[in-house]
């Protein structure tokens, strides 16, 4: 496989509390020894000035769909991924999987893909495939039996835990939720939730999620907490959840460094009352695709693309700034970009969220450069146990990202999603280069994770 010297870079490795000016050495996929001397090696890699970082572990996004053959992905956001610095991630998240999670892992051990991928078995994926297809109505008995059965196959298939999207699946109800939930039990498996409720609706919400978690006493998440509690109840909220942690439930939150969310028009989230829940207007919805592109809402707008275009992707301008900043701040709070990507459209966040965390979090001083680091990198390996993941230690997989702190930027907008960003030099997935002075040279290099 070959050697990877990485001279004069500073390395900042939060898991093993390494902050210092140091030579790494990579061999044959893993990282062989930090060392003062330059010793040869196949690839020199100067990176002086720059940060050499374990890659990124992005904990909460959505996957790229397979192809029409159904044999290989059509990457799209796993290339944004690896161009912000992103080499490993967890996909099916919110419930939603885009084929049978087994099977897309089975596709990324097959054909390799831009990103190491670890996956979720998506409840409202597998609720619909065991036939109930109302997302609003309970699941009949025999139903429930099925979801049951079929969780169990994916979790047993290498699934990472369970993912609920219980906002777009408002018929789940205690029953269904504990029996898929207490599946994960079994091998300390992970569940992961969209709430049913954000804004003021958010405690009631994360208290019956959050109520499986105790009673099986599970590897608990609530993702993206800016988008539930981003409208004045961070700071409450935090509150709660770090009780809960303190009480010894293991329960943490996934956030995105951004004030809007993104969803698609035709979801529960855009069901009658979301006005009077963020007291605001149709305009705060900007339309992501199409010749509606870049327009923000007006109420009979609104009322058409919903009824014609119910897929289309849209941003919600209403989370306020001070609460994403709490969040981001929290010691129990990991990013997680979200990022989701229609016909190459979409928010930001998918191309950007981590550059976006360094310029915006890291070098403005809201967040340290320990802390930060801990943010895209060790938090997320210690909460999934992701081996071999989110520390440069002797012996630890050589995915690795240098950037130089000075010169990175998020060039994605709201109008450009998927522009590149700057300033992300090198990132190297299990011991080869798969960007360099950041253009993806290979994106066939990561491989499935499977638990």
């Amino acid at each position: 496989m070959g050697s990877i010297l990485i001279k004069n870079g500073f390395v900042a490795d939060a898991k093993n509390t390494v902050f210092s000016k140091q030579n790494v050495l990579v061999k044959d996929g893993k990282i062989e020894a930090f060392l003062r001397e330059e010793l040869e090696a196949d690839t020199v890699i100067d990176a002086e000035g720059k940060i050499v970082s374990p890659g990124f572990i992005d904990i909460h996004m959505h996957e790229d769909p397979l192809n029409a053959d159904g044999n290989d992905i059509d990457f799209c956001i796993f290339d944004c991924m690896l161009k912000m610095g992103v080499t490993t991630v967890i996909a099916g998240n919110c419930g939603t999987n885009l084929c049978d999670p087994v099977k897309y892992l089975d596709t990324v051990d097959a054909k390799g893909a831009p990103v190491n991928v670890a996956m979720y078995a998506g409840h409202s994926y597998l609720r619909y495939e065991a036939g109930t297809t109302d997302r609003y109505a309970a699941a009949a008995p025999s139903q429930l039996d099925t979801l049951e059965r079929s969780t169990a196959r994916a979790l047993d298939g290498g699934c990472i835990g369970v993912s609920y999207g219980i906002r777009y699946a408002p018929g789940l109800n205690q029953e269904e939720l504990e029996r898929t939930a207490k599946l994960c039990k079994k091998d300390d498996k992970v569940i992961a939730a969209h709430l049913r409720d954000d804004a003021a609706g958010v405690f009631t919400a994360a208290e019956e999620f959050i109520s499986a978690g105790l009673k099986f006493g599970l590897n608990t998440e609530i993702s993206h907490i800016g988008s539930m509690a981003g409208f004045g109840q961070m700071e409450e909220f935090l509150q709660i959840t770090d009780r809960y942690r303190a009480n010894g439930l293991n329960l943490h939150c996934d956030c995105y460094p951004y004030y809007a969310y993104s969803t698609q028009i035709g979801s529960a989230t855009y069901d009658e009352g979301f006005l009077d829940r963020y007291h605001t207007g149709y305009d705060v919805v900007e339309l992501c695709e199409g010749e509606y592109r870049g327009m923000r809402c007006t109420e009979e707008l609104f009322r058409k693309v919903r009824a014609e275009y119910p897929d289309m992707i849209t941003v919600c301008h209403v989370m306020k700034h001070e609460d994403v900043d709490m969040a981001m701040a929290h010691t129990g709070v990991i990013l997680g970009s979200d990022g989701l990507l229609n016909n190459g459209q979409g928010h930001p966040r998918a191309a950007g969220a981590f550059p976006h965390f360094i310029v915006e979090f890291i070098n403005t001083g809201k967040v340290s450069l320990a802390d930060g680091i801990a943010k895209m990198t060790s938090a997320a390996a210690e909460k999934l146990s992701l081996s071999g993941k989110g520390g440069l230690e002797k012996g630890s997989d050589a995915d690795i990202v240098i950037f130089d702190p000075k010169a990175v930027k998020d060039n994605a907008t709201f109008a450009d999603p998927v522009a590149e960003p700057e300033g992300i030099d090198y990132v190297i997935v299990g011991g080869k280069i798969a960007v360099e002075k950041g253009k993806i040279i290979n994106h066939r290099l990561g491989r499935a994770i499977r638990k």
